[in-house]
C-alpha cells in the first residue's frame, strides 16, 4: 500500500507534508521513498518516526541515494529508526551533495561514534544544514559540541549570504534609480536643446529686424542719390537754357548780317588783323579742347582703376565668405562629432551598467555555492570597472582638448575676418569719397569750362558787328565746338550714372555681405552656447559617475572585510575542532591502546 500510495505523490505538485510515523516500511518502502524524493518537487517536510529503517540496509542506502539526488525537502524526521554507524555513514555521504536540506532529527537511534564522525565531516561541506539533532545515539559530547559549532557556522554563514543578498537586491534598487536619474538627465538635455532653438528662433527673428534697419538705411541712400539725381536734372535744365540763349545769339548773328555786309568792305583790312588774332584763339581753344580730352582719358583710365579694385575687392569677399562657409562647416561637423561621442559614451555606459548587472546576479549565484569564487568575481569587476573610468577620463580629456583647440581656432579665424572686413570696408569708404571728390573736381572743371566758352560766344557776338565775312565760319566751329562739349557732357553723365549704379551695387554687396557676417556671428555664438552647455552636462555626469564608483568601490571593501572576518572565524573554528579532535583522540581508549601499540 506505501509503495502504491508513494508511486501517486511522484508526479504530483500540491503536497509539501508527508507524516508516515509509525507504519512499519520495509525495504521496498524505503527503495520508494528514494524514488519518491528523486521525482517529487514539491514536498518540504518528511516524518519517517517509528518505521525501522536502519535494519534494511539495502533500501536505506537506496533511501540515502534518492535523498542525494533530491533539491527540495528541507525537514527530514528519522526518530527510533534504528540507524547504525553505516547507516549515518551513508547519510553523511548523500548530504555532502544535498543543498536543500535544513533539519535533521535522527535521535534515539544507533548512531555510535563513528557515526557522529561522519556526520561531523560532512558538515565541513555542507553548508545548508541548520538543526541537527543526536540525542539518545551513544554519540560523544565533543563531537555533539563539533556539530552544533559547525551548524552555527551553517547558520552565521546563510545569516551572511542573506545580507549580501539584501545588499545586492539595494545595490540594484541603487542602480534602477541611477539609470532613472540618467534618463532625466537625457531629458534635461533634450529641454535644453530645445530651448536653444527656440534662442535661434529668436536670434534669427532679431537679424529679420537688423536687416530691415539695414534695408531703411538703404532706402535713405537711395533717397541721398535721388536728390543728387535732381540736382544733376536741374543742372542740365541750366544747360538746355544756355543752348536756348546760343540759338537766339544765332538768330541776331543772322540779322546783323544784312548790317554787316554794308561795313564789310570798309572793315576789310581789320579782319584780316583780327583773322590772325581769331587763329591765334582758335590754337588756344584747340589747346583747350586737347586738355580736356586728356583729362578725360584720364578719368577714364581712374575709372578703369577703380572697376578694378572693386573686382579685386569682390573676389577677396567671396575668398572671406568661402572661407567664413568653410569655418561654420567644420564647427557644424566638430559639434555633430561631439553629440555623437556623447551618444557613444552613453552607449557604453549603459552596456557597462548592463555588464555589472549580469555579473552581479551571477557572483549571487555564485556566492550561493562558494565563497571564493565571489570573491574573484568581485576583483575581475573592479579591474573592469577601474579600465572603464580610465578610459572614460582619456575620452573626456581628449574631448575637452579638441574642444578647447577648435574653439581657439575658431575664435582666431573670427578675430581674423571680422579684422580683414574693418579694414576693407575702411579702404572701401576712402576710394569712395576718393572718388566723389574727383568727380566733384572734374564737374567743377568741366563748368568753368562752360563759363569760359560762354565768355567766348560773347566776346564773338560783340565783334561780330565788325566781322561779317568770317562771322560765318566762326559760328560754324562755334557749333562743332558746342556739339563736341555736348557729347562730352553726355559721356560724363553717362559715366556718371555708371560709376553711381557700381556704386549703389556695391554697396548693396557690401550691406548683404555685413549681414551675412551678423548672421554667421550669431550662429557661432549659438554654437559655442551648445558646446559650453555640453561640457558642463558631461562633467556633471562623469562627477555622478565618479561618485558612483565611489560608493560601489566602498561597499566592495565593506564585503571583502566581512568575508576576512568570516574566513578568520572559519580558521578559528576549524583549529578549535581540530584540537578538540585530537584531544579526544588522545584521551579516548582507542588512542591510548593505539599508543601502547
Amino acid at each position: 500500500g506505501v509503495k502504491l500510495l508513494l508511486h501517486g505523490l511522484c508526479s504530483n505538485t500540491t503536497v509539501k507534508s508527508l507524516d508516515l510515523k509509525g507504519n512499519n516500511l520495509r525495504a521496498m518502502g524505503a527503495e520508494a521513498l528514494g524514488k519518491l524524493l528523486r521525482q517529487n518537487k514539491s514536498i518540504r517536510s518528511l516524518t519517517l518516526e517509528w518505521n525501522s529503517l536502519g535494519m534494511w540496509e539495502e533500501g536505506f542506502s537506496f533511501f540515502c541515494q534518492g535523498l542525494r539526488a533530491n533539491s527540495f525537502l528541507q525537514r527530514l524526521d528519522l526518530r527510533n529508526n534504528q540507524i547504525n554507524h553505516q547507516g549515518a555513514g551513508e547519510l553523511a555521504m548523500a548530504l555532502t551533495q544535498n543543498t536543500s536540506l535544513q533539519e535533521l532529527d535522527l535521535r534515539w537511534n544507533n548512531v555510535g561514534l563513528l557515526g557522529g564522525r561522519a556526520l561531523l565531516n560532512c558538515l565541513h561541506s555542507n553548508k545548508t544544514l541548520k538543526r541537527l539533532e543526536l540525542a539518545g545515539n551513544n554519540v560523544p559530547g565533543d563531537i555533539l559540541k563539533a556539530v552544533e559549532q559547525a551548524l552555527d557556522h551553517n547558520q552565521d554563514r546563510e545569516a551572511i549570504l542573506s545580507e549580501a543578498q539584501n545588499r545586492v537586491s539595494i545595490l540594484s534598487k541603487e542602480v534602477l534609480s541611477l539609470k532613472d536619474e540618467k534618463n532625466k538627465q537625457f531629458m534635461d538635455l533634450m529641454d535644453t536643446v530645445d530651448k536653444q532653438k527656440e534662442e535661434k528662433a529668436r536670434s534669427e527673428k532679431l537679424s529679420a529686424a537688423r536687416v530691415s534697419q539695414l534695408q531703411e538705411a538703404l532706402d535713405e541712400q537711395y533717397s541721398i542719390m535721388n536728390s543728387l539725381k535732381t540736382k544733376l536734372q536741374m543742372t542740365e535744365a541750366a544747360l538746355a537754357l544756355s543752348e536756348q540763349k546760343v540759338h537766339n545769339l544765332g538768330e541776331l548773328l543772322n540779322a546783323m548780317k544784312q548790317e554787316q555786309k554794308c561795313v564789310a568792305e570798309c572793315h576789310f583790312r581789320e579782319l584780316q588783323q583780327q583773322k590772325q588774332e581769331s587763329a591765334d584763339r582758335e590754337g588756344r581753344l584747340l589747346q583747350d579742347l586737347s586738355a580736356a580730352s586728356e583729362k578725360n582719358l584720364l578719368l577714364r583710365n581712374q575709372v578703369d582703376e577703380l572697376e578694378r579694385k572693386c573686382k579685386v575687392q569682390q573676389d577677396q569677399l567671396l575668398q572671406v565668405k568661402q572661407d567664413l562657409t568653410n569655418t561654420t562647416a567644420e564647427l557644424k561637423l566638430r559639434a555633430v562629432e561631439a553629440e555623437e561621442r556623447l551618444e557613444a559614451e552613453k552607449k557604453r555606459f549603459k552596456q557597462s551598467l548592463e555588464d555589472i548587472e549580469s555579473l552581479r546576479v551571477k557572483e549571487v549565484d555564485r556566492m550561493r555555492q562558494q565563497m571564493e569564487t565571489g570573491e574573484r568575481s568581485m576583483h575581475s569587476r573592479i579591474q573592469r570597472l577601474e579600465a572603464i573610468r580610465v578610459s572614460l577620463e582619456e575620452e573626456l580629456s581628449q574631448v575637452k582638448a579638441a574642444a578647447l583647440a577648435e574653439r581657439g581656432q575658431a575664435e582666431e579665424e573670427l578675430m581674423k575676418a571680422r579684422s580683414q572686413a574693418r579694414l576693407e570696408e575702411q579702404q572701401r569708404l576712402e576710394h569712395l569719397k576718393e572718388k566723389l571728390r574727383q568727380m566733384t573736381e572734374s564737374r567743377d572743371e568741366a563748368q568753368n569750362c562752360c563759363l569760359k566758352q560762354k565768355e567766348m560766344v560773347a566776346e564773338a557776338q560783340a565783334k561780330a558787328k565788325q566781322l561779317s565775312l568770317y562771322a560765318d565760319g566762326l559760328r560754324r566751329r562755334l557749333d562743332e565746338l558746342q556739339q563736341d562739349l555736348d557729347n562730352k557732357e553726355e559721356e560724363k553723365v553717362t559715366e556718371l550714372n555708371k560709376v553711381k549704379v557700381e556704386l549703389q551695387e556695391q554697396i548693396g554687396h557690401l550691406e548683404a555681405e555685413r549681414a551675412a557676417q551678423d548672421g554667421l556671428r550669431e550662429k557661432i555664438a549659438a554654437l559655442e552656447r551648445q558646446l559650453r552647455a555640453l561640457s558642463s552636462n558631461h562633467r556633471e555626469a562623469l562627477l555622478d559617475k565618479e561618485g558612483e564608483i565611489s560608493l560601489l568601490l566602498e561597499k566592495l571593501r565593506t564585503k571583502e572585510a566581512e568575508i576576512s572576518r568570516v574566513r578568520e572565524e572559519e580558521a578559528q573554528r576549524a583549529s578549535f575542532l581540530q584540537n578538540a579532535i585530537m584531544a579526544y583522540v588522545q584521551g579516548s581508549p582507542l588512542g591510548t591502546h593505539s599508543s601502547r601499540k
